[in-house]
């Protein structure tokens, strides 16, 4: 199986709908170690990407994921704007041309989606940001892809399994980046939303591009 644009938009929706279910549970995370608005904001930038998705179908999956990444960049509120739109954006170059992504692709595009985080963020392992989920998910998918994994959904799942254990390590680490770095060890024993939301993300594409 290989993941089609309508794939790409199919786990955007399911993105969206997951973002949304778990709004109220990122805006406590939030309030715990930062302002209180990443749900809301997270809940606004994926309903731009659904609106936007609908309003002009994309020819390729590059294509949708740059539309995701504009969407978020324009409409997401803080720091996550900037640099959830930086991953999508990313992921778009690395794709190129491809007409359907296989395995490889993927963890390409998961590569490059870190990468593009990391470079704008300047966050590194153990920083408590959402590199801690995202750079265990790019490596996981990595491994996947390597050992003859050419179905993209497997190689997702691997990630979003990947990026779940990553974020429960995070818990107790104190935060070097971002606003919840003002805490201090306050901020040890919490959850970043940033991290909550790369896994919620993985997850929902995990499960669309699982289903033939």
């Amino acid at each position: 199986m290989s993941c089609t644009t309508q794939h790409v938009v199919a786990a955007m929706r399911s993105a969206a709908d997951s973002i949304s279910e778990h709004r109220d549970e990122l805006v406590e995370l939030d309030r715990a170690i930062g302002d209180g608005d990443h749900g809301e904001n997270m809940e606004r930038g994926f309903l731009a990407v659904r609106n936007q998705l609908e309003l002009t179908a994309p020819e390729s999956p590059a294509a949708a994921l740059k539309s995701v990444a504009t969407s978020l960049i324009s409409s997401v509120g803080g720091a996550s704007g900037p640099l959830f739109g930086t991953a999508f954006l990313r992921a778009s170059t690395a794709v190129g041309e491809a007409e359907s992504l296989d395995g490889p692709a993927v963890a390409g595009a998961l590569r490059a989606a870190l990468d593009g985080v990391t470079a704008r963020g300047k966050a590194e392992r153990e920083d408590k940001t959402m590199v801690d989920a995202l750079a265990p998910a790019a490596e996981a998918a990595e491994a996947a892809s390597a050992t003859g994994g050419s179905d993209p959904g497997a190689v997702l799942r691997a990630a979003a399994e990947a990026a779940e254990t990553g974020a429960r390590t995070t818990v107790s680490l104190i935060a070097k980046k971002g606003r919840a770095s003002y805490l201090g060890d306050r901020s040890a024993g919490h959850l970043d939303p940033g991290v909550r939301s790369v896994v919620l993300l993985l997850n929902a594409f995990a499960d669309v591009t699982g289903v033939e």
